[in-house]
């Protein structure tokens, strides 16, 4: 890992106090001195580098490696952005409750194991028999079988090499994790967990699927055991208590109409999304999709069309906040909540049901290309 190195400090060769003999004569008296600091005749001291005042880190702290039949991992704090890496471990239950810079889970058999928000990739390899959850930029699989995974990702998972791969929509909350998705950079609404790519496909099979709707987070990686020392990390598989909303994704849709809601950027604009999937699901509606981008003038006008002028000038404040709602008079009910609950806050709602799907997905296309997906 890069970072477990410090440079030693170089020293200056001390100078020597070098003195010529005192001479007299009877006309006159000559001193002479050389190389005599002023003031001082002690050792100049060292110069300090950047790299001198850094903390000393030990690789074994940012590692768990051979371990077998334990609970482990690291309380909040303690990886602070850090490279992280597991491997060859056997039936742990693994438990990551801060921010990382990437992770790598090497040759792990029946483990359970739950990653805090990772700003770059999560790679597992050699792997058999995982259950886990996982939040990150970029989720990655190569030669691994039977992994179950509640996923997070603001980009297109790829398996390669792998089958018996399963996946689910991320469902966890522990108390640091909002400030952890903060710290690694990610969204809580860019969440591509079941826009599978699998770079080894084969004929007639289906290398990966999608985990049952019903699937409970905790029935897979259950808490940690009441003697652990995580004991008093606060925990809950709760969907609604989820930082990451619970999202339908590619699962089939159950009623044909769709509605675009968005929020531009403001004060609360992540409060007033979550605000609406409350009063929505509540009422018996699915939240299918979500995303926050940023958009430029030419965006808008494709994008929303004949109402684009009256919206150009807020996406100068900051990304928007989409999602897509569905259920029978699901149009009607977004209208009526934008109305009744976010009457000062800038949106977005559509129409009717007749246009409401070209919303969706003049939207939704649009924020896919941007992200490269």
């Amino acid at each position: 890992m890069g970072c477990f190195f410090s440079k030693k400090s170089k020293r200056k060769s001390s100078e020597k106090d070098e003195r010529t003999p005192t001479t007299t004569t009877v006309e006159t008296t000559t001193t002479t001195n050389s190389s005599v600091p002023l003031g001082n005749n002690s050792e100049e001291p060292p110069k300090q580098y950047s790299w001198d005042k850094r903390e000393k880190v030990d690789p074994k702290d940012y590692m768990l490696s051979g371990l077998k039949d334990v609970t482990v991992g690291r309380h909040p704090g303690k990886l602070n952005g850090q490279q992280f890496v597991i491997q060859d471990c056997v039936n742990c239950n693994i438990f990551v409750f801060d921010h990382a810079a990437t992770i790598t889970i090497d040759d792990c058999v029946n483990c359970r194991i739950v990653l805090g928000p990772i700003k770059g990739s999560v790679f597992f390899r050699d792997c058999n028999d995982i259950k886990c959850v996982v939040a990150c930029q970029q989720f990655r699989t190569r030669d691994c079988q039977k992994v179950e995974v509640f996923l997070c990702c603001a980009t297109q998972p790829i398996i390669e090499s792998s089958t018996g791969m399963k996946f689910g929509c991320f469902q966890y909350f522990y108390p640091d994790l909002a400030f952890h998705f903060k710290d690694a950079g990610l969204s809580i609404f860019n969440n591509n967990w079941s826009n599978i790519h699998d770079f080894t496909p084969v004929c007639g099979e289906n290398n990966w699927s999608l985990l049952p709707e019903s699937s409970k987070v905790l029935d897979f990686v259950p808490v940690p055991d009441p003697e652990s020392e995580f004991k008093s990390v606060r925990i809950s598989g709760d969907p609604e208590r989820s930082i990451v909303p619970l999202t339908k994704g590619g699962r089939r849709k159950d009623s044909d109409e769709s509605c675009l809601f968005v929020f531009f950027a403001g004060e609360y604009t992540t409060a007033n999304a979550r605000k609406l999937i409350d009063e929505m699901t509540t009422k018996g509606f699915v939240l299918v999709q979500t995303k926050e981008v940023s958009m430029r003038p030419e965006d808008v006008k494709r994008v929303f069309q004949n109402s684009a002028d009256e919206l150009v000038d807020w996406i100068t404040k900051g990304p928007v906040i989409a999602l897509e709602l569905s259920g029978g008079g699901v149009v009607d009910a977004c209208r009526s909540i934008a109305d009744q609950v976010f009457p000062g806050t800038k949106v977005f709602v559509s129409e009717n049901k007749n246009s409401s799907s070209r919303d969706v997905d003049n939207f939704f296309n649009f924020a896919d290309m941007q992200m490269g997906l």
